[in-house]
């Protein structure tokens, strides 16, 4: 969402418009969910509770926001303060999460990583580390794409399914996942190229 979008979305918000609260709900839990997913060492639950103690903090502080940042560069630093809250709060061993996570350079999702499925526990190693990738995508996605593609390939949502929920046509949606799925698979390579390399080429 452009940052004047998001401007005029803090606006509506601060009006009491129920239906921009339902947008700002809609677009933001989930992209927030998943970032405190990934550095709550997966736990779901916590993760939860953290989008949404998030997304009530924002609201209540909305007149803050300025427009200088996008609002889910604005949210993330929410995210980040009660994420810390939580893990004094209950002596957990945050670990090494932040790395390359915060690379704004990361921003979209690749279909065949959305779709795997590996039930062998001898890979569950793998597939963790697979997901976290994803995930760390994921974060960077502008809204719609992320949108499109967890409906498309984590749903199963037909193309006019989709298209029905983000108000496009069924044409204009099978270019938005098609730009969606180039996108990812170059940003998820050069993730994995990095993370690659920087541990040593194990």
């Amino acid at each position: 969402m452009p940052q004047h979008a998001d401007k005029k979305l803090a606006a509506r918000l601060l009006k009491g418009d129920r239906a921009s609260f339902d947008l700002f709900f809609n677009n933001y839990f989930p992209r927030i969910y998943r970032f405190a997913l990934v550095r709550l060492g997966y736990d779901h639950d916590l993760a939860e509770e953290t989008a949404q103690t998030v997304l009530c903090q924002a609201l209540s502080k909305m007149s803050t926001y300025r427009g200088e940042a996008p609002l889910f560069s604005w949210l993330c630093t929410f995210t980040r303060y009660e994420i810390s809250r939580q893990v004094k709060a209950r002596g957990r061993a945050q670990g090494d999460t932040e790395l390359r996570e915060e690379d704004p350079s990361v921003r979209a999702a690749l279909e065949s990583l959305l779709c795997t499925t590996r039930n062998d526990p001898d890979v569950a190693a793998y597939q963790q580390e697979l997901s976290r990738l994803v995930l760390v995508t994921l974060d960077y996605l502008p809204s719609l794409y992320a949108d499109a593609l967890e409906r498309k390939y984590v749903h199963g949502d037909s193309v006019r399914a989709i298209a029905s929920r983000i108000g496009k046509s069924e044409k204009a949606t099978e270019s938005i996942l098609t730009r969606a799925r180039a996108a990812f698979r170059e940003a998820f390579e050069s993730l994995v190229a990095e993370e690659h390399k920087l541990g040593g080429g194990k």
